[in-house]
C-alpha cells in the first residue's frame, strides 16, 4: 500500500484527491458488528482496488462507517459510493443474514444518503510537484 502522503500517477496526471466517506445504515439502526466491519474492510478493499483507488483507512461503529479513499480523477466519487455501498450490502446480508435480519427488513441496507468531505492538499504543492509533471 502506498503512504497516503505520496502523489499518485495516472497516464496524464499527478493527483492527490483524498476523500473522507461516512455510510450510515438504514434507519440508523446499530446492525454492524466487529466480525461485519472487518468483513467490509475487505471487501472495500478490493474494490477500491477494482476501481483503481486505494483504501487509505476505514472505521466504524454499530450503525456508520469511515472511509479516507484515494480516488482517481476518471472516476466520480458518485460512482464509486455505489458499487462500495452496493457490494458491502450485499456480501454482508448475505454472510450475516441471521444478525442483519434481526435490525433491518426489506431490501436496504445502507441509507441511500451519505456523507464525503474533501481532504485539502493544495497547501502541499511545491516545486518539485509540478516538475513530476513534466
Amino acid at each position: 500500500m502506498n503512504n497516503h502522503c505520496d502523489w499518485r500517477t495516472g497516464r496524464h496526471c499527478i493527483f492527490k484527491n483524498i476523500v473522507h466517506l461516512v455510510f450510515i445504515t438504514k434507519y440508523r439502526r446499530d446492525v454492524l458488528t466487529e466480525p461485519m466491519l472487518s468483513r467490509m474492510e475487505e471487501l472495500i478493499r478490493e474494490t477500491c482496488s477494482q476501481m483503481d483507488c486505494e483504501l487509505i483507512e476505514f472505521n466504524g461503529e454499530h450503525d456508520h462507517a469511515h472511509l479516507i479513499v484515494s480516488v482517481h480523477p476518471k472516476l466520480a466519487v458518485s460512482n464509486l459510493v455505489g458499487k462500495l455501498k452496493g457490494k458491502t450490502a450485499y456480501f454482508i446480508r448475505q454472510e450475516f443474514r441471521k444478525e442483519v435480519r434481526k435490525k433491518l427488513w426489506g431490501d436496504h441496507f445502507w441509507s441511500p444518503s451519505y456523507c464525503v468531505v474533501s481532504c485539502g492538499g493544495a497547501a502541499q504543492l511545491n516545486c518539485s510537484t509540478y516538475a513530476l509533471i513534466d
